[in-house]
């Protein structure tokens, strides 16, 4: 096979590329691991920033996240006893929408098909070579037979356990991580909402969400071991921590419900620099992690794409490797402004076993300053938001 690019993983990042490319007459193909029923029924949560909605829409694709999507306008912050809420339209003129990434997949693979895309499910054996020449290509099995695809330029958009990162070699990156202490327990359960937005609650106890998923079923988290099992809490122990850490001093309280998915995911913030090395680009998350905390993980997943896109576009109509040339630099500036944020989040909101009484205050303080300060309270919704 021959085609312009090979995008590995068919995720957001791989997905909306391949769109974006086809819009702007490139040629793509994406390889993916996984069987489409497999990508479209893995439920993960998922907050759009404006930008990335506006990006969706302008490529013909946020139709059922426009009809479908929780368009909110603020979010609050729990914490003594009393929420507070932080007013993000007020604040930036700009909103999110709770919109799971499975759904942006579901849309997003209904919309290459209906184009055409050449779209390859259960791949295996995917290796890359020559990304240091002008043809790079990818060998991979598909339906039983060895295949080789070869191409201008190849994405890795295959996540942080994919084949791509590790081809940059480790004398030309730079790898900065760090691995929290502990995890969050999420849980599906059928109710009617809580709240109407997202609530992050800080509580002695550890830290909790209330988000939503649809008008029936909502998603629920707490802070956790990452090393836990599932088994261990039951639904009632599960009923009594979120009470204990969401609950207010003027009587509010979660709907309970039907839990019918349990799961527990670590924490970790990561990022490979630089995001290029010859004819190979890095996108989503096998770039970058973030903890959840902030909500930036498909955003910076989207803002990638689209850098990329620009700069292939770029490439074929005009001949200019301009934009090739800075998209590591250009993404990275994105990338660690997300990374302190959800950051910061992370360490506003979660319990650390090993912070000090006065630590304890401290973070408290912040909270308190956060919620009295106009100034404290717009910073947080711009990053929020992604109003820069």
């Amino acid at each position: 096979m021959r085609t312009q690019v090979a995008i590995i993983g068919a995720g957001p990042a791989g997905l909306l590329l391949s769109h974006l490319l086809h819009l702007n007459g490139i040629e793509s193909v994406v390889l993916e691991s996984r069987s489409r029923a497999d990508i479209e029924a893995t439920i993960r949560a998922g907050v759009l920033e404006q930008g990335s909605m506006d990006i969706l829409n302008e490529a013909g694709v946020g139709e059922r996240m426009q009809r479908e999507g929780a368009l909110h306008h603020g979010i609050e912050l729990a914490f003594g006893g009393r929420r507070h809420r932080i007013d993000l339209t007020g604040l930036t003129g700009k909103a999110i929408t709770v919109y799971p990434q499975h759904e942006v997949i579901i849309d997003l693979v209904a919309a290459r098909i209906k184009a055409g895309g050449a779209l390859l499910f259960e791949t295996s054996k995917v290796a890359l070579s020559g990304i240091d020449s002008t043809r790079p290509s990818v060998t991979f099995e598909h339906d039983g037979q060895a295949r080789r695809i070869e191409a201008d330029f190849v994405i890795g958009a295959d996540g942080f356990h994919g084949v791509s990162r590790p081809m940059i070699p480790e004398t030309q990156r730079q790898d900065y991580q760090r691995i929290y202490p502990f995890g969050w327990f999420g849980i599906l359960v059928e109710s009617p909402p809580s709240s109407d937005e997202l609530i992050y609650a800080r509580h002695e106890r550890g830290f909790a969400l209330v988000s939503t998923r649809s008008p029936t079923v909502q998603r629920l988290y707490l802070q956790c071991d990452p090393r836990d099992s599932v088994d261990n809490w039951s639904d009632d122990r599960i009923w009594s921590e979120l009470h204990a850490r969401t609950e207010s001093d003027d009587g509010w309280k979660l709907k309970e419900g039907r839990i019918f998915q349990k799961g527990i995911i670590g924490m970790r913030s990561f990022v490979c620099a630089p995001m290029r090395s010859g004819r190979l680009f890095l996108a989503g998350d096998a770039a970058h992690i973030v903890p959840p905390t902030g909500a930036k993980g498909m955003n910076l997943a989207i803002s990638d794409v689209k850098l990329l896109a620009n700069a292939l576009d770029g490439f074929y109509r005009r001949g200019s490797e301009e934009g090739l040339d800075s998209y590591s630099s250009d993404a990275l500036k994105r990338v660690w402004r997300a990374e302190f944020f959800s950051w910061w989040m992370t360490r506003l909101l979660h319990t650390f076993e090993e912070a000090s009484p006065f630590e304890r205050q401290v973070q408290l303080a912040e909270l308190e300053n956060i919620v009295a300060s106009r100034a404290l309270s717009t910073a947080l919704a711009e990053n929020y938001v992604g109003a820069f």
